[in-house]
């Protein structure tokens, strides 16, 4: 049903309400905008690849677009719609600013909104096209036969160059949110990152994964919540299946409950986001003694982004993510991330991040526990290398933590004993990732009869009993340093010693930074990024392009109330502090719960 001016009754109800809910932008905020996009650089990076076609002088500018965009977030509180975005630029703000930004006037009606809104849409879609890494095109569906045809003969080289376009424009914009705080992160001396993916919808309505047609988003996928979140009826590798953990007594079989194993609910059709996100891995963000935050450390921030289907390609989306951090300026230090990312083969992820300079620091499945690799006698277990002749119930601690033959008190204590067999580093590895380490006993750890000159140190380093060997001792045992390749145990290997106090400190500092951004992000009283209705343009491409918008305007919020909350120069700071939960001790941690309290 149509009105007297040829539009939908219900577009025209929606204009009308949009009218009648308008309120003018001031010049200043409007100034904040241009003074925020013009400083962002994205600009000058879009001219270099949105190109529109020949023809009618361009009425509305790319910078007009960002700015447009910006305001939009800031409206909204983080999310964007082309109809706000056009109700703002050309209705909302003073008639002065629109001379300003080359802005033309259209008339206040139905009719001249929508002719505004074509002009903003198409510049969009434009910006969008050069930036679009996907053969597929979104809003119809396609058969499976087309979208075959039409990856067939797609451009390879021309996609990877629009997806580097993406991954640009998505550091740009997410770098100009957190310029505040830009010269401190910096200046650090490492910047430590959790890495993790969390599930956003998008504007589609989700099709059967092995049904004839695709979805009107052809790019995104279905989300599972259990095992490596990937759609079960998708193809997967077997590299990427996760192991099901030990049986424990008094409890069944996998195979005797396979209907409710088999049954993967399908929670929602969208993407995954990969998100990386900073944190001071070495400061808790405790209150100074008035009872305000200490400014010296930093509050967690999102500084890159890259989306996928969910449960594909963690390891390449979390890396292309890092290798354009590093290549902003960033010191890498720390990074956790989830059984995701560690699973991969350690070409695609574990040796790309260690040559990176990153310190990986991991938790384990419950059958990657124990002993994991080995190398000229030293063996890796959890993680680290350790000497050959290390005591059996040191190796199998958290095997035996899980199956309930020791308690978690033992647990800890068999943990820390670990220290006096830890291989050690005679120097620092050298560009190639190569390192001379030495057995404790040669580096004063502990004593061994194989290297007498060790011996007779003293009752408090413990005497090691290597098993005898018709063969001889272990290289490691009879040379005073071994090198350690990069490759050796390189799928498991990380930079603490897992379960120890540090590990505990760095791990669950990084890895509930970044569970906690994703939650702050989805609150549905602001960004909503879970949410399909704040980003409605679908394909790869918009959907990045406006989750990047929204995320930088989650960074833009998280620091504007943190700087509000600090007391500088003396001055009573503008916003009390939330009230902080009472946490659990993190050295009670355990892979089996938290330790009792002490009575």
């Amino acid at each position: 049903m149509t009105d007297a001016r040829g539009l939908p009754s219900e577009r025209h109800e929606r204009l009308m309400d949009m009218r009648a809910e308008r309120r003018h932008i001031s010049d200043a905020d409007v100034e904040a905008a241009i003074e925020e996009v013009d400083g962002s650089e994205l600009v000058s990076l879009l001219e270099e690849f949105v190109h529109l076609p020949r023809g009618r002088r361009r009425s509305l500018h790319l910078r007009s677009l960002l700015i447009g965009l910006y305001l939009c977030t800031q409206d909204t509180g983080g999310k964007i719609v082309l109809e706000r975005v056009t109700d703002i630029l050309y209705f909302r703000v003073s008639p002065r600013v629109r001379e300003g930004l080359c802005i033309p006037e259209y008339g206040d009606t139905d009719q001249g909104f929508e002719a505004a809104y074509a002009v903003v849409r198409r510049l969009f879609h434009a910006m969008k096209n050069a930036m679009n890494p996907s053969p597929l095109p979104p809003n119809g569906h396609l058969s499976r036969g087309q979208a075959n045809d039409l990856t067939a003969a797609a451009d390879v080289e021309n996609l990877e160059e629009r997806e580097r376009r993406l991954a640009l424009f998505t550091e740009f914009v997410l770098d100009a949110s957190v310029r505040p705080l830009h010269s401190l992160l910096t200046e650090l001396a490492e910047v430590s990152l959790g890495v993790d993916a969390t599930p956003v919808r998008t504007f589609s309505r989700g099709r059967r994964t092995n049904g004839p047609e695709l979805a009107t988003d052809p790019d995104a996928g279905w989300y599972v919540r259990e095992g490596d979140h990937r759609d079960p009826d998708a193809p997967v590798a077997e590299s990427m299946r996760p192991s099901s953990p030990p049986a424990k007594k008094g409890k069944p079989k996998a195979s005797q409950d396979r209907r409710k194993t088999s049954l993967k609910k399908k929670y929602l059709f969208g993407y995954d986001a990969h998100l990386i996100v900073t944190r001071d891995a070495e400061h808790d963000a405790v209150l100074l003694d008035d009872g305000t935050p200490n400014p010296s450390v930093l509050p967690a921030l999102v500084l890159g982004l890259a989306l996928d289907k969910p449960g594909q390609r963690p390891a390449y989306n979390g890396l292309k993510v890092l290798n354009r951090l590093r290549e902003r300026g960033y010191k890498p230090g720390y990074l956790a991330g989830d059984r995701a990312y560690n699973n991969s083969e350690p070409d695609e992820w574990q040796l790309p991040v260690r040559a990176m300079g990153f310190k990986p620091v991991y938790d384990y499945r419950a059958d990657q526990l124990g002993k994991q690799a080995g190398t000229q006698g030293a063996i890796l277990v959890e993680g680290r290398w350790y000497c050959p002749s290390m005591p059996e119930p040191l190796i199998k601690a958290t095997i035996d933590l899980h199956a309930d033959r020791i308690d978690r008190e033992t647990w800890v204590r068999l943990i820390a004993a670990r220290r006096s067999y830890r291989i050690m580093p005679k120097e620092n590895a050298d560009s190639d990732g190569y390192q001379r380490m030495m057995c404790p006993a040669q580096a004063g750890k502990a004593q061994c009869p194989i290297k007498p000159h060790t011996m007779g140190r003293g009752t408090h380093l413990p005497l090691i009993d290597p098993e005898p060997s018709p063969t001889g001792p272990l290289k490691v045992c009879r040379q005073r340093t071994i090198t350690v390749s990069p490759e050796a145990g390189a799928k498991q290997w990380q930079a603490l010693d897992y379960g120890g106090p540090e590990w505990q400190r760095v791990y669950f500092r990084l890895r509930n930074s970044v569970e906690g951004y994703n939650g702050y992000a989805k609150n549905p009283l602001a960004e909503g990024i879970e949410s399909a209705g704040s980003r409605r343009i679908r394909g790869v491409a918009a959907q990045t392009i406006l989750l990047a918008f929204q995320l930088a305007h989650a960074n833009r919020r998280k620091i504007r109330k943190w700087l509000d909350t600090l007391s500088l120069g003396g001055e009573r700071p503008r916003r009390r502090t939330h009230h902080r939960r009472q946490t659990k001790e993190p050295k009670s941690w355990t892979p089996a719960g938290h330790l009792a309290p002490a009575a």
